[in-house]
């Protein structure tokens, strides 16, 4: 499980690629990954919760939920921070916070159009720099807080979003709708940095301009509307692979992924291994499903606004998802047996377990 491969291509960005290791070793990473086991709570409490209601198009499991209004559809989604990150920097916790739900309406094909929040705080230090992490990514991306609830008063620190979005019926992007013989396009943005407050956060939005992120988030809607995607996530805290898992679990897929093929800027430029790198939340990042005959046109779309986009694995019907090197293969995940989110299998919730070990180089 030790051995490793040197790649001698270069990637994306031109700079030389890091050592792979073993892609048994990045199986067990990501599949213990603690990004990946804490979502094995979802199904559990989804089946205390779920109810039937005739214009809730698609709901548990995807970004967000699509309810239809007419001829058009209303998006819903909520995101919470992790306590960790809200103690080890309230300002990027905030700024996150507006992200990742601007990104969960994005990758459904939609328009963000609102946000509320609900901040717990018992700093007053934390309460402004969380504040003002929010308003900073609210005006970056152009879409406004409108309100919410303040705990000024708990005896923690915790910073929970809703967001509410719109899209065109027609031209909506699920997660339960990949098809087997489609491609895996993983589009991620590369200039960036490893953020100084989370080393499992790839931090590609905070210095860049509004013009920049927004072209970014708008690929997504012009991808739905020209119906050029058949299903897609962004990409969270389970990691590339850990959120393609996810999308195979909802379409009830499988898919094999060529390591090699990830998109990644230079690892060995800034310090970090190959699992390390697949495990991160990046700040600008989706992976899709797309027909062959539509691959070239979606890259062509995420590089012209700055984003590198490939082609790095098929999807078939195994319900199995394998990662590839060269001549050797190991499972990651048997969806068939244990989902992530565990929306439609069941089973015990598995708890999140990292074993702290990195690929050196």
């Amino acid at each position: 499980m030790g051995r490793k491969y040197l790649l001698n291509q270069t990637d994306a960005s031109g700079g030389n690629v890091a050592d792979i290791c073993s892609t048994e070793f990045i199986a067990k990473a990501v599949r213990e990954y603690s990004g990946v086991t804490r979502k094995s709570s979802i199904g559990r409490i989804i089946r205390g919760l779920r109810i039937d209601a005739p214009n809730v198009i698609a709901s548990f499991g995807e970004d967000a939920a699509l309810i239809q209004n007419n001829d058009e559809g209303l998006l819903l989604a909520a995101d919470g921070i992790w306590s960790k990150l809200m103690e080890a920097d309230p300002y990027w916790a905030g700024y996150c916070s507006v992200l990742v739900n601007i990104h969960d309406i994005a990758a459904m094909g939609g328009k963000p159009l609102a946000l509320v929040d609900v901040l717990s705080v018992a700093s007053e230090t934390i309460c402004q720099e969380v504040s003002k992490g929010m308003l900073d990514a609210s005006r970056q991306f152009g879409v406004p807080i409108v309100g919410g609830h303040l705990h000024p008063d708990t005896p923690y620190n915790v910073i929970d979003v809703a967001v509410l979005g719109i899209v065109r019926m027609d031209a909506a992007i699920f997660s339960h709708t990949a098809e087997a013989g489609n491609r895996v396009i993983a589009a991620i943005d590369l200039d960036g940095r490893v953020h100084p407050s989370c080393i499992f956060n790839w931090d590609s939005v905070t210095m860049k301009s509004a013009e920049v992120v927004r072209k970014q988030i708008d690929v997504l809607a012009g991808l739905g509307h020209d119906r050029l995607v058949t299903a897609g996530k962004d990409i969270s805290n389970p990691g590339l692979i850990g959120t393609l898992g996810m999308l195979l679990e909802m379409s009830g897929k499988g898919a094999v992924l060529d390591l090699d093929t990830i998109p990644r800027p230079d690892l060995d430029e800034i310090g970090i291994s190959f699992d390390h790198w697949v495990r991160m939340y990046p700040g600008m990042g989706f992976v899709l499903t797309v027909r062959p005959e539509h691959v070239a046109e979606v890259c062509r779309r995420f590089q012209d606004a700055g984003m590198a986009a490939k082609d790095i694995g098929l999807v078939d019907e195994t319900r199995n998802l394998t990662v590839t090197y060269k001549e050797e293969s190991s499972p990651v995940f048997d969806l068939s047996k244990e989902g992530i989110m565990r929306i439609f299998n069941g089973g015990e919730v598995q708890h999140p377990h990292d074993s702290g070990d990195r690929c050196s180089f």
